[in-house]
């Protein structure tokens, strides 16, 4: 029986069957199999190429000789950091993110940095843009005069083996391909993009990565379900997954890494978006949230923790009344599902109903997270909004709520802490019992919610007491009474 030429694979699961069927298997997605060519080399020739790390013969453990594979420091400090110090020789890197977030951006940046300080040129590949469109964009970055307009080599091809072949030839310090999806073979059929297509291209950069020892950047695109367009076994193919996050309206860009072979997933690069490129944050405090601003009703201030580095957000909340039909909910940054579940932890167990009021909630900056910590904050910013009591300026928070209305410890809590001391900050509530001293910061301990919006509701007034009183009082005050 003839070996068959053709599979269908699925669009959203990459799984493979022999003929169509209207739904998928695997993940249970309708019409997405679409005939893909099985490539005519053998399976022999498409394995990677044997790294040079790997023994022909099986070892002992302790008897493997140290990695002769070194790091490549790119010179963007953020981006260090994500990547555990650098870029090793012979990785292979995915730059995911949305549209427009600035993916190409920070591509062309790392390809400018390296190629300031090696002594190889740097190769970037487009696929999507002309070598004039890229000239136009490294001329707004300033990257054309110096060492990065002559060494850095740009390539205007989506043939992977082109790609390929150019990457031999100059052996360059890192390859940067923009973006895998505009990549194709000429032994499998199917557009540029398709699955078989995204699969077969990343396979071959995966061998020359290995086989030659270059670093290689794949800038990929983002679905709007969040998942990396193409095949997902994409990710399990590459080394490192990189994300880039941000509010499309917002100047703050979050990199952060969901896989890392070679370091820690808990670490998180912060930049900012400007007229001329992506600007590293390496204090970011005075983006996030300024210390000693003032606050209006419905403001708190967050103690965050994004891998190592502590954060000191605003978060804002607006509670308002509800009119016909279900009140509404709305989030930037914060998660729908447990905002829904702190304003019933708020009516159940502190006595602030706002289930029928329509809430709105954002956190400063365009941030995004899921941590724990933002719990007490935000239970506190819409206390606030709806008692119109602002809380103080100098007043930071951070704990986990739980459904009784009890209060977690937070990791990392005494940096954290020592963040908030350093920004200027007087007073932190926090999960615990009693009173403490950090580097001048008093530490107010909580056991509770409703305890913990006590603490930090009960010296503002609200609005409504300061029109209570009489003018006379109000004179008084102004200087102006008898």
């Amino acid at each position: 029986m003839a070996r068959p030429s053709s599979r269908y694979v699925c669009q959203a699961c990459a799984a493979a069957f022999p003929r169509w069927e209207g739904q998928c298997r695997s993940c249970g997605a309708w019409n997405t199999l679409v005939e893909t060519a099985l490539p005519r080399a053998s399976r022999r020739a498409q394995r990677p190429a044997a790294s040079p790390l790997a023994p022909g013969e099986p070892v002992a453990l302790r008897d493997i000789a140290p990695g002769s594979a070194p790091r490549l420091s790119i010179g963007i400090g953020e981006l260090d950091r994500v990547l555990g110090g650098g870029i090793v020789a012979g990785s292979l890197v995915l730059l995911a993110g949305e549209p427009g977030v600035g993916k190409s951006t920070l591509a062309l940046e790392a390809a400018a940095a390296i190629a300031s300080v090696s002594d190889r040129p740097a190769l970037y590949v487009s696929g999507e843009e002309s070598p004039g469109q890229l000239q136009l964009r490294a001329e707004r970055l300033g990257l054309l005069a110096g060492p990065p307009g002559e060494r850095l080599q740009v390539l205007g091809s989506t043939d992977v083996e082109a790609v390929a072949e150019a990457a031999r030839r100059l052996s360059p310090a890192i390859l940067i391909v923009d973006s895998i999806q505009s990549l194709t073979a000429d032994d499998l059929e199917g557009p540029a993009g398709s699955v078989g297509q995204v699969r077969g291209s990343a396979q071959r950069l995966l061998e020359l990565a290995k086989g030659e020892g270059i670093p290689i950047v794949l800038v990929g695109h983002v679905t709007k379900d969040g998942s990396v367009a193409g095949p997902k076994t994409l990710e399990h193919v590459v080394d490192v997954v990189l994300g880039l996050e941000g509010e499309p309206g917002g100047a703050v860009r979050l990199l952060r890494a969901t896989k890392n072979r070679f370091g820690s997933t808990e670490e998180v690069g912060l930049f900012e978006m400007g007229g001329g490129g992506l600007r590293q944050l390496s204090d970011p405090a005075e983006l996030f949230a300024p210390p000693g601003s003032v606050r209006p009703p419905g403001s708190a201030t967050a103690l965050l923790l994004e891998g190592s580095r502590p954060l000191v957000v605003e978060v804002q909340a607006l509670v308002g009344g509800g009119g016909y039909g279900p009140p509404r909910r709305a989030a930037s940054g914060i998660d729908l599902d447990r905002l829904s579940l702190l304003t019933a932890v708020l009516a159940k167990r502190a006595g602030v109903g706002i289930g029928s009021h329509d809430v709105y909630v954002s956190l400063a900056g365009g941030l995004r997270t899921r941590e724990p910590a933002l719990d007490l904050p935000l239970a506190l910013a819409l206390a606030s909004s709806i008692r119109d009591r602002p809380i103080p300026a100098d007043t930071v928070a951070g704990g986990e709520v739980s459904l009784a209305g009890e209060l977690r410890q937070i990791p990392g809590l005494e940096r954290r802490l020592r963040e908030a001391a350093r920004l200027g900050y007087r007073r932190a509530i926090v999960a615990g019992t009693g009173e403490r001293m950090v580097d001048g910061l008093r530490v107010v301990g909580v056991p509770t919610l409703r305890a913990a919006l006590e603490a930090a509701l009960e010296t503002a007034p609200s609005r409504e007491a300061a029109a209570r009183r009489p003018l006379t009082a109000v004179a008084v005050e102004r200087g102006r009474g008898p």
